[in-house]
């Protein structure tokens, strides 16, 4: 089948990229069939299944017949324990009233997007980062503009260097902690530094949905700051193929936000919603938590090997799923090395050309949401690979 349409086709999508991962993933997945053993070590998704007592509300809810509409913002009990989950893990009030439960963090990014960005606005998105961020931004024929983000400040932007950035046109700020790909961390002191440059001059999104996977130390929530949060059900409560997240809005964006939400989603998916009350439960908190600590292992195995092995990793990664390696003392090439430990190591991992212009040559990121067992197959792969001992 062509990959060109036959009839004409929105402007905006000459500026939407795949993934470029997605190429390399299909390659790991030709040489599968072939009969090729591939460590996986480019996919952002947790490798935990579902968590059963999530399994068994969302079974309980389709036989009870619950798979009928929810209000546009989301299930009024669902809405009720996120609040109250703000309020025990965070300390921080959030009336329910501004937390809009979406069809996945997808879903919350784009309704935030869509209440701040007319066409021509520009919006600040850190670079490396999230390559949704920028396409969702030229959805809606927006002009996304790249805030680098430098290693020296563990990947994460200054309110000095926000406020120089900010533009005539700018209308907001997307920043994220943990950060995809770099796994690093704002401290609650800078979110309220940035979020006070942003908010004097428009708004401020901030995703938090690798909250939960942070190891020894917290991460800071920017709830309390009224501005835009975008949290999921995905990484820490495993419920990826459901497709649920939420976001919470400043105070006085709750009515648009409802009518955006009843015209854009209708509804998240309701038996997802139903399940999702049961990722706060005791039973379901301890299995969360025996499966951060599982990364936590991962982390710890995986960071000091591949620096053995002649990768530069900067900063603090103590969030997330991912390490980004700079990789610059092995290649010049990044997408290159990618291909090449693929085909000859079977070991795939994302280059850094998916999350931005900043010499994305240079970076190859290495998720760890495969078994620790893998992890070590991947790593006496790559050590053969590049002819050094396993470290």
């Amino acid at each position: 089948m062509s990959e060109f349409a036959h009839g004409p086709l929105a402007e905006r999508l000459a500026h939407i990229e795949p993934f470029h991962v997605m190429e390399l993933l299909g390659r790991a997945r030709e040489l599968e069939a072939a009969g090729r053993s591939i460590v996986h070590m480019e996919i952002g998704e947790p490798d935990f299944p579902t968590a059963e007592p999530v399994i068994a509300a969302g079974v309980e809810a389709l036989r009870r017949g619950d798979t009928f509409y929810t209000p546009a913002a989301g299930l009024p009990a669902l809405r009720e324990a996120l609040s109250a989950h703000y309020r025990d893990s965070y300390g921080v009030a959030v009336d329910p009233s501004r937390i809009f439960v979406t069809p996945g963090a997808s879903g919350a990014l784009l309704l935030a997007l869509s209440l701040l960005v007319d066409s021509g606005a520009e919006v600040l998105v850190p670079d490396p980062g999230y390559p949704c961020n920028r396409h969702f931004v030229r959805l809606l024929n927006g002009t996304p503009v790249a805030l680098p983000v430098r290693p020296e400040r563990n990947y994460q932007p200054s309110a000095e260097e926000l406020s120089a950035a900010w533009g005539a046109r700018t209308v907001t700020a997307m920043l994220a902690s943990p950060a995809n790909p770099t796994g690093t961390l704002l401290n609650a002191a800078e979110l309220a530094a940035l979020a006070e440059v942003a908010k004097a001059r428009g708004q401020l999104i901030v995703d938090e949905i690798y909250h939960g996977l942070t190891y020894g130390t917290r991460a800071a929530t920017a709830a309390g700051l009224d501005v835009f949060v975008v949290n999921s059900f995905s990484k820490y409560f495993g419920m990826t193929g459901w497709r649920l997240g939420w976001l919470v809005v400043p105070e006085g964006y709750q009515r648009a936000a409802e009518k955006l939400a009843q015209n854009v989603f209708i509804a998240a998916p309701t038996p997802a919603q139903h399940a999702a009350l049961a990722c706060f439960t005791p039973e379901a908190a301890a299995i969360f938590e025996q499966r951060r600590q599982a990364f936590e292992q991962r982390r710890d195995y995986l960071l000091p090997a591949l620096r053995a092995l002649g990768l530069r990793i900067p900063g603090h990664p103590d969030g997330a799923f991912y390490l980004y390696a700079d990789c610059s003392d092995i290649t010049d090439d990044s997408f290159a090395f990618a291909r090449e430990l693929l085909e000859r190591a079977g070991v795939a991992a994302t280059p850094g050309r998916d999350f931005g212009a900043q010499q994305p040559e240079r970076y190859i990121r290495f998720a760890y949401t495969t078994s620790l067992p893998q992890l070590r197959e991947g790593v006496r792969r790559l050590a053969e690979f590049l002819g050094k001992p396993v470290p």
